[in-house]
């Protein structure tokens, strides 16, 4: 009993940044420095996710989804316009739920029925995988091996998920975690955040821009950040 709760329960204290950057540094998304990895979570979302894209194309640059399985059956077209402009799909999950606080099986059920909404839905088979709230379950992470799918959390969070987030405060709470050389979660939908959040990522982005331009730092999807 006590080493199935083990089992289950263990891999989440991985969620504490003191933990990922000690223990698992490739977990918080640590890559070479002189640019980041920018990602973002929850979507597709119809206002936000193509917002996002649109600055994106005009910064020239290129990111990562971390795609819910639930979002995607709702807005397949908006999935697919994310693969269509040259950005990475990767796997959130199904729905956005603590996996500590599921059964082994719903866990499982839950990875493998994303994988396969996006694998069909946008013809590009996830390889990383995030879980809601960055907290890890063993019965997640067993299905995850067996999926090829590479766990990955952040180094760094714009918390733009609150009403109270701006443009300026996003960047601001980027740059308080690991930057140079680290990974970037921000959000392009707002299906677990306040409504209409979104905006203030859209706001930042341009701003980001200029502080990873005066830094020198490129923007990098996660396979192009962590294969280095």
């Amino acid at each position: 009993m006590v080493a199935a709760a083990a089992a289950q329960v263990g891999p989440a204290v991985t969620w504490l940044p003191p933990v990922r950057r000690t223990l698992a540094p490739r977990l918080s998304g640590r890559g070479p420095r002189g640019g980041v990895a920018l990602t973002f979570d929850d979507g597709p979302h119809p206002q936000a996710t193509p917002a996002v894209l649109d600055v994106l194309d005009r910064l020239g640059w290129t990111a990562t989804f971390f795609v819910l399985g639930t979002q995607v059956r709702r807005y397949p077209g908006v999935a697919a316009a994310v693969v269509g402009a040259g950005h990475e799909i990767a796997l959130h999950g199904d729905e956005h739920r603590y996996l500590i606080g599921r059964s082994p099986r719903a866990a499982r059920d839950d990875l493998r029925r994303a994988y396969d909404t996006v694998a069909a839905l946008t013809g590009q088979p996830p390889l990383w995988w995030r879980p809601p709230y960055g907290v890890l379950s063993g019965p997640a992470l067993a299905t995850a091996r067996g999926l090829n799918l590479v766990p990955i959390l952040w180094s760094a969070w714009g918390r733009d998920w609150r009403a109270a987030a701006t443009g300026t405060s996003v960047v601001g709470d980027l740059y308080r975690g690991d930057v140079d050389g680290g990974m970037l979660l921000l959000h392009d939908s707002d299906v677990t955040s306040d409504p209409g959040a979104w905006h203030a990522t859209v706001a930042a982005l341009p701003l980001l821009a200029e502080r990873l331009d005066a830094a020198g730092l490129e923007v990098r999807t996660v396979g192009e950040h962590v294969r280095r």
